[in-house]
């Protein structure tokens, strides 16, 4: 092994070194109580991405809603107790246990037209 090689091994555990060494003179010096709150809020760091990402995962899954509009049967998604136009036919929605309503003024009272074939007459 040669000089040059030994050299660039010992270049890039310096930094290693170098901090374990100033971790070791705190401790001696009777401030291990900084490395260890530096190692806990270095591991809180790592730890609450984590933790935010799996959060907002179940918070996603509780709280959007997947349904078809009431009127043109578009499939839109929301999140509960939330107000919304739907971006096909444009009716005002709102979302109450589930799934969309449509947003009426109070008193109005939604009719659902049905077809009703008469027989032929021959």
């Amino acid at each position: 092994m040669s000089f040059k090689t030994s050299q660039l091994n010992f270049q890039s555990i310096r930094p290693w070194v170098t901090l374990l060494v100033i971790i070791w003179l705190l401790s001696a010096l009777g401030l291990g109580w900084l490395v260890n709150s530096l190692l806990i809020l270095f591991g809180f760091l790592l730890l609450a991405p984590v933790l935010a990402f799996f959060g907002l995962r179940w918070w996603l899954q509780r709280s959007l809603v997947t349904d078809n509009c009431p009127v043109c049967s578009y499939e839109l998604t929301s999140l509960k107790q939330t107000e919304l136009q739907c971006p096909n036919c444009g009716e005002q929605l709102v979302v109450e246990e589930g799934h969309f309503q449509r947003l009426t003024p109070e008193g109005t009272i939604d009719v659902k037209a049905v077809e009703v074939s008469t027989p032929s007459e021959e």
